[in-house]
């Protein structure tokens, strides 16, 4: 940037984050930023510009603009706001800088426009280069947050372990499912395992080869695995398509499941009658002792 053009801008910096601001705040009613407090848009229109006259100094590669753009990352402002921002930023400037001019012609207009773009445009490059990056990051950290939820196995007693399964079932989340359980039958020291698909949709032929593949695996480390949750019209695809589910028990319900599980584990239930309500008690059997 021209030393004169930089000086120019520097020593006029309030007048050109006025009217910068006040074309932002105009723009406020068609977009996003509405639903935005009033406290923190105009604490982040500040420090933007303050980030964007930081690197007038820096020769445009500053820290203040990763860390601005990452910060907005984590707020879940759209990129789209640096990139209005910087367009609008580079217009308000290069009006100001006319406006302060003796002589506007073509050829004057022509540098002014090359410079302002020479310091603007790395600018751009490095808020979008920095807001990607630091967005794809937090997708991936949500990406496995979402998938060790997605084949969680839950202890609910000693020996026995849940997995419910809820959705889709793909070949990749099939692979996460068969890596959880077998992790999970070790950690927990489980006996008996239940998976519960009561909440996925469609259970084909793929599906059901996934399933009998990790109730395979469970077997083929010391543990049994009970599959519950098989619903009348999922009972009928299973028949239709011909699948061999004989190798491993199922059940409708996860109750009649977590009965099996008991009785597998040498556990028995007690009924006892106290004030005419039934109260389920779960004992070890004596069997046990």
């Amino acid at each position: 940037m021209d030393n004169e053009l930089k000086r120019l801008v520097i020593e006029n910096s309030d007048a050109i984050v006025k009217n910068w601001l006040k074309e932002v705040s105009q723009k406020r009613t068609k977009e996003y930023t509405s639903t935005i407090s009033e406290g923190l848009f105009e604490s982040t229109n500040r420090e933007f510009v303050n980030v964007i006259f930081t690197s007038v100094d820096k020769q445009g590669i500053t820290k203040e603009l990763d860390d601005f753009s990452e910060r907005l990352v984590n707020l879940g402002w759209p990129l789209s706001y640096l990139t209005d921002g910087i367009q609008t930023f580079r217009r308000v400037t290069i009006d100001f800088i006319l406006s302060q001019s003796e002589k506007v012609d073509s050829e004057h207009l022509a540098i002014v426009l090359d410079m302002v773009d020479n310091w603007v445009d790395p600018i751009i490059n490095q808020l979008v280069n920095e807001y990607s990056g630091s967005w794809e990051h937090t997708v991936s950290l949500q990406r496995v947050a979402l998938q060790e939820l997605s084949a969680p196995l839950i202890p609910v007693m000693d020996n026995i372990t849940i997995m419910p399964l809820i959705g889709t079932i793909d070949t990749e989340r099939a692979k996460l499912i068969m890596e959880n359980l077998l992790e999970g039958v070790i950690k927990h020291n489980a006996e008996v395992v239940l998976i519960d698909i009561t909440g996925v949709p469609v259970v084909d032929t793929m599906v059901a080869h996934h399933i009998i593949q990790a109730a395979e695996a469970v077997r083929l480390i010391g543990s049994r695995c009970i599959l519950v949750g098989i619903r009348p019209e999922i009972a009928q695809t299973i028949v239709n398509l011909g699948i061999d589910l004989s190798k491993f028990p199922t059940k409708s319900s996860l109750r009649k499941g977590f009965q099996s599980a008991l009785e597998l584990t040498n556990r028995n239930i007690v009924h006892s009658k106290t004030k005419d309500e039934d109260i389920e008690i779960l004992l070890d059997s004596l069997n046990k002792g």
